[in-house]
C-alpha cells in the first residue's frame, strides 16, 4: 500500500568472523546464499504456490470448457467468445470509468486534506485519526452504511437534500432526473453513487500517503522559494508537486490496479445492477465461473485483462526504478515532457466517450469545488483551513455517525422513522436481537481466527524474507523483489478461480483453513516489501558492531535489527490483520456454511432480498469496527512512522 520503492540493494556488513575465503558456490551465488535461501524459503513457497502456480493453472483453464462433469480442451474458444459478449465489454467499460472518476477525486480530495493537516499544529494527530476512519471500518460496514442512507424512501439523504432545498435544485439543473432520487436504482445515479462510496472509503489512503510525502520535502525549498518571492500557488506548483511525483505516481498506480478490480463494495451495494449498469469485469468473471459453474470462461474474463495490468506494473516498475537511479538523467525531451498531459486528454476522451451522462456532471462537481475552494481562500488563512477540515470530516464522519445512532435505536423507531438522527430512547435491544437470532458470535471467532493466523504468517515470513532482501549478499535478489512486487500487485480477481478449484481439489472447502491458506496471497508481498524498506532504512553499522562482538547473523537479527524495526512490524500487523478482517471475495466463494462465515460474509447472508434488518446491521457495524478502529487509535504513529521509512524512504 502506499508508495513503495523498489528495495535498494542490500547494504554490505561487515564479513563474519571465520577462517578462510570464500568458496567457488560463495562466489557464484553470492557470499549469504545460504541463509537467504532459508530465509526466503517461506515466502518463495507461499507464493509460488498461491499465486504463481495457480494463475498459470488459470490458463490452462481457461482454454477449457465444462460437459457435464468433464472439462474438455477448446483452445482459445473462451477468448474469441468474449470479442461477442456484450456484458463482458459493459463490465471492462464500467470497470475504466468507476477507476478513473475515483482515482481523480481520490487524488483532489487526499492531496487536499494532507495539505490541511501538514500545516496544521494542533490537533493534527487526532484529525488524521478521524479522517482514517472510513479506511478502517471494514467494507462491509461502509456498504451497508451507505446504502442505508441512499435509500430513496428511508435515507437520510434524501430527507436532508429535500428539507434543504438542495434537492429539487438538483433536479432543475438535471443532475438528477428525478426527485426523491433513487441513488441506487436510477441507472443514471447508480455508477456516481458507487464512485462517490469509494471515494470515500479511500480518501484516507490517499491522506495518510501524501502526508508521508509531505514531511520528506526538505523545508529548506520552502523557505528559498518564500524568499525569491514565489506565492503560495506557485510553491504548491514548483515545490510541493514536484516533491510529491513519487508517491503520487506509485500511489495512484495502485491504487487503480485496486480499484480496477474491485469486487467487495460493488457486490454489497448494488451486485452489478440495476441492470448491468454498475457491473465490473471482476463480476463477470465470477458470474460465469462460480454461479455458472464455467471455470474456462470465467478464466478467460479474468486473464483477457491480465496484459493492461501487466503494463501498468510495467509502467510502475520503471518509474520505480528511475527514482531509485541516483546517477544524473537527461532533461526531458518535449514528447516526455507532453506525454502526461496526451495521456490525460486521452483518458478523458475515453471517459466522455464511454460514460457521457457522468462526464458531465463530474464536470460541474469540479467546477463548483474549484469555485468553493477559491471563496474560502479569500478568506483569513485559519477560518479557511477551520472550514475546509470542517467539511471534509463532515463528509468522513456522517455515515459512522448514522451507524453508531441506528445501532442504539428500537425496531418501532427505525420503522416509524421517528427522531431520525437520534436515538429516543437509547436502547441495546439490537445488540441482543443480533446475538439471539443470528450466528454472530460464530462469525467474530471466526474472523479473528483467521485474521490472527494470517497476520502471524505474513509477519514471520515477511520479517525473514524483507531482512534477506534488504542485508544479505545473495545473486538473485533483484529478481526475486521483481517478483515480489509482481504478487503484491495482482489482483484477486486473478486468482479466487484456480484458487477455489486447489481447494475443492484438497477439500478445504467450507472451513477455515481455506482462508488462513489462501489469504497470504494478498498480506504476504504486501508485509515483505514494506519491511525490505524498512529494514534499510536501519544504520547497518549496529550489525556491524553486533557481528564484531561475536552475534551470529540470527542473534543480530533477533538483539538489533527486530526491536529497531518495532515501527515497521507494528505497521505491517496493522496493515495485514485489517486485509485480513475486511476480506470479502475469498470469503464469498470458498464458505457457504453458516458456521464458517467470516463476518462480512456473515453481515452480508443478513440481508435477504428487499428485507434489511438496519438495526442489527448497524449494531454489527459497530462491533465489526470498534477492534479496528481501537488498534489504530494506539498504533497510528507507528503506522506513519512504519510508512515513512519503510515506504517513502524506503
Amino acid at each position: 500500500m502506499t508508495s513503495v520503492r523498489p528495495a535498494p540493494a542490500p547494504a554490505t556488513l561487515a564479513e563474519p568472523p571465520g577462517p578462510g575465503s570464500r568458496t567457488t558456490t560463495q562466489r557464484r551465488l553470492g557470499r549469504d546464499w545460504r541463509l537467504a535461501a532459508l530465509f526466503l524459503a517461506p515466502t518463495a513457497l507461499l507464493v509460488g504456490a498461491l499465486v504463481l502456480v495457480p494463475i498459470a493453472r488459470s490458463v490452462i483453464t481457461s482454454l477449457t470448457e465444462r460437459h457435464g462433469s468433464q472439462s474438455v480442451f477448446v483452445g482459445l474458444d473462451n477468448y474469441t467468445a468474449l470479442a461477442g459478449d456484450a456484458q463482458f465489454h459493459t463490465g471492462v467499460v464500467n470497470s475504466f470509468v468507476f477507476t478513473a472518476y475515483a482515482e481523480v477525486f481520490k487524488v483532489i480530495l487526499g492531496l487536499g486534506a494532507a495539505l490541511l493537516l501538514h500545516h496544521r499544529r494542533r490537533g493534527r494527530a487526532v484529525l488524521a485519526g478521524l479522517l482514517l476512519l472510513p479506511w478502517v471500518v471494514p467494507t462491509v460496514v461502509t456498504a451497508f452504511s451507505w446504502r442505508s442512507l441512499l435509500d430513496p424512501i428511508f435515507g437520510s439523504v434524501n430527507t436532508l437534500l429535500t428539507g434543504s432545498g438542495i434537492g429539487p435544485l438538483l433536479a432543475s439543473l438535471h443532475l438528477v432526473d428525478e426527485w426523491p432520487a433513487g441513488w441506487l436504482s436510477d441507472p443514471a445515479l447508480a455508477m456516481p453513487s458507487v464512485i462517490l462510496v469509494n471515494v470515500w472509503k479511500g480518501v484516507p489512503f490517499f491522506t495518510i500517503a501524501f502526508l508521508a510525502g509531505l514531511k520528506s520535502i526538505p523545508a529548506d525549498r520552502h523557505e528559498a522559494a518564500t524568499v525569491d518571492g514565489a506565492t503560495p500557488w506557485q510553491r504548491f506548483i514548483h515545490v510541493t508537486l514536484p516533491g510529491l511525483r513519487h508517491v503520487i505516481t506509485v500511489t495512484v498506480t495502485l491504487s487503480s490496479i485496486w480499484t480496477f478490480n474491485n469486487f467487495d463494495l460493488i457486490w454489497l451495494l448494488t451486485q452489478g445492477g440495476p441492470g448491468d449498469a454498475t457491473t465490473p469485469y471482476v463480476l463477470v468473471a465470477y458470474s460465469k465461473a462460480i454461479l455458472q459453474l464455467q471455470y474456462g470462461a470465467g478464466a478467460a474474463v479474468t486473464l483477457v485483462m491480465l496484459p493492461v495490468i501487466g503494463a501498468v506494473v510495467y509502467f510502475l516498475v520503471r518509474k520505480l526504478r528511475q527514482e531509485e537511479d541516483t546517477e544524473p538523467s537527461r532533461p526531458p525531451g518535449p514528447i516526455r515532457k507532453a506525454l502526461p498531459w496526451i495521456l490525460a486528454a486521452v483518458v478523458t476522451g475515453l471517459l466522455a466517450w464511454a460514460s457521457p451522462h457522468i462526464f458531465w456532471k463530474a464536470a460541474v462537481v469540479l467546477l463548483l469545488g474549484a469555485a468553493v475552494v477559491r471563496l474560502v481562500s479569500l478568506l483569513p488563512k485559519g477560518i479557511g483551513s477551520a472550514l475546509g477540515l470542517a467539511g471534509l470530516l463532515l463528509f468522513v464522519l456522517a455515515p459512522l455517525y448514522w451507524i453508531f445512532v441506528t445501532a442504539f435505536k428500537s425496531e418501532n423507531q427505525i420503522v416509524i422513522r421517528d427522531h431520525d438522527l437520534w436515538p429516543t430512547p437509547w436502547t441495546l435491544q439490537q445488540f441482543g436481537d443480533l446475538f439471539t437470532t443470528k450466528p454472530f458470535g460464530q462469525w467474530y471467532v471466526n474472523t479473528l481466527v483467521v485474521s490472527a493466523a494470517s497476520t502471524l504468517v505474513a509477519l514471520v515470513c515477511a520479517a525473514l524474507a524483507g531482512y534477506a532482501l534488504a542485508r544479505l549478499k545473495f545473486r538473485g535478489a533483484q529478481s526475486f523483489t521483481v517478483t515480489v512486487l509482481l504478487t503484491y500487485v495482482m489482483p484477486g480477481a486473478l486468482l479466487f478461480i484456480p484458487l477455489y478449484q486447489l481447494l475443492i481439489g484438497f477439500r478445504l472447502t467450507d472451513s477455515l483453513w481455506s482462508l488462513i491458506v489462501t489469504y497470504p496471497t494478498f498480506t504476504l508481498p504486501f508485509a515483505t516489501w514494506l519491511l525490505t524498506g524498512y529494514f534499510s532504512s536501519i544504520p547497518v553499522e549496529l550489525e556491524e558492531a553486533a557481528l564484531v562482538d561475536g552475534c551470529t547473523r540470527l542473534q543480530a537479527l533477533r538483539r538489533v535489527v527486530l526491536p529497531l524495526a518495532r515501527p515497521g512490524l507494528l505497521a505491517v500487523g496493522m496493515f495485514t490483520l485489517t486485509n485480513a478482517w475486511n476480506e470479502f471475495l475469498f470469503a464469498l466463494v470458498f464458505i457457504t456454511k453458516d458456521e464458517y462465515k467470516t463476518l462480512p460474509v456473515g453481515m452480508q447472508s443478513m440481508i435477504v432480498g428487499d428485507v434489511v434488518p438496519q438495526g442489527q446491521l448497524a449494531a454489527a457495524s459497530l462491533l465489526v469496527s470498534i477492534p479496528v478502529v481501537i488498534m489504530y487509535a494506539f498504533g497510528q504513529r507507528y503506522l506513519t512512522e512504519g510508512l515513512t521509512a519503510g515506504a517513502v524512504k524506503g
